[in-house]
C-alpha cells in the first residue's frame, strides 16, 4: 500500500448500549449508520458506546474497522445470514473494501475525515460475537481466520461524515502487518523471536505489548477460552 492510497468508506456506524442475545448483556456491538457529520474524540465517535468499558473501547480501542472485504468469504462459510448484508455485522465502526489485515500495519497514521487516526492493535474477538451471530462458535472462527479487523487511538480529534475517505499519510514499520502479529499471538505462540520484538513494538498498545512480554517470561499461553466462549 503506497503512502497516500485513498479508500472511500462504504459505512461510518455508532451504536447505543442494548441488550444482546439470550444473555441480555449489555452491548454496543449493534451499530447503525450515521447520517450527519459526527465527532471524532480520542475515545471514540460522539454517541458510540460500550456495555463493557474494561475490555471495549478506550483510547487504545477507539475506532474499530472491519473489512467488506471480508463478508464475501463469511458468506460462503457460514450461508447467508442477514448481517452480513450490510456494513456492521462485527459491531464495526469503520467499513471499507481493500484494505485488510494484510495491508495494514500497526503504526500506519491515516486522515479519516477532518480527524487523524493510528492503528494500535488488531481486535481480540470475544464471546459477544457469538450472540451477535447466534452462532457459539463464531468468535473461534474469527480467531482462527486472521479476519479479526483492527482498532485505531486518535491522533486529532475531529468531524467525520458518512462521505469521507480513509488515507494513508504515514507508514512507521512496513515489518509488523496486522496478519503478522495475530499469527504469532495466535497460531505460532512460542516464537521467543517474535514474542520479543511484539513486546517492544512502540505503537502496539500497551495490552498487547504486556501479553506479549508475559508469554515470553511464562512460557505459556494464555486461556482463551472465557473470552471466546463466555
Amino acid at each position: 500500500m503506497m503512502s497516500n492510497s485513498s479508500f472511500p468508506l462504504m459505512g461510518l456506524l455508532i451504536g447505543g448500549v442494548r441488550p444482546l442475545g439470550k444473555r441480555a448483556a449489555p452491548s454496543g456491538i449493534a451499530k447503525a449508520p450515521v447520517v450527519a457529520p459526527v465527532l471524532l474524540r480520542r475515545v471514540g465517535f460522539h454517541g458510540d458506546e460500550q456495555g463493557d468499558t474494561v475490555r471495549h473501547g478506550g483510547p487504545e480501542k477507539a475506532v474499530h474497522h472491519y473489512p467488506f472485504d471480508h463478508y464475501a468469504p463469511w458468506k460462503s462459510e457460514i450461508g447467508p445470514h442477514a448481517l452480513l448484508d450490510q456494513p456492521g455485522a462485527f459491531g464495526e465502526n469503520v467499513s471499507t473494501t481493500g484494505l485488510t489485515e494484510a495491508d495494514v500495519a500497526i503504526g500506519d497514521v491515516f486522515r479519516l475525515g477532518h480527524a487523524l487516526v493510528e492503528v494500535s492493535q488488531g481486535r481480540q474477538p470475544c464471546w459477544k460475537l457469538n450472540e451477535r451471530f447466534a452462532d457459539i462458535r463464531m468468535a473461534r472462527r474469527v480467531q482462527v481466520t486472521g479476519r479479526t479487523g483492527w482498532y485505531y487511538r486518535v491522533l486529532e480529534e475531529g468531524i467525520v461524515s458518512p462521505g469521507d475517505g480513509l488515507k494513508l499519510v504515514e507508514r512507521t514499520n512496513e515489518d509488523w502487518m496486522i496478519n503478522r502479529v495475530w499469527h504469532h499471538l495466535y497460531v505460532d505462540t512460542m516464537n521467543a523471536d517474535a514474542l520479543r520484538q511484539i513486546s517492544e513494538l512502540p505503537a502496539l498498545a500497551q495490552g498487547w505489548r504486556d501479553h506479549a512480554a508475559k508469554r515470553l517470561a511464562t512460557g505459556v499461553v494464555e486461556d482463551w477460552s472465557r473470552r471466546l466462549d463466555g
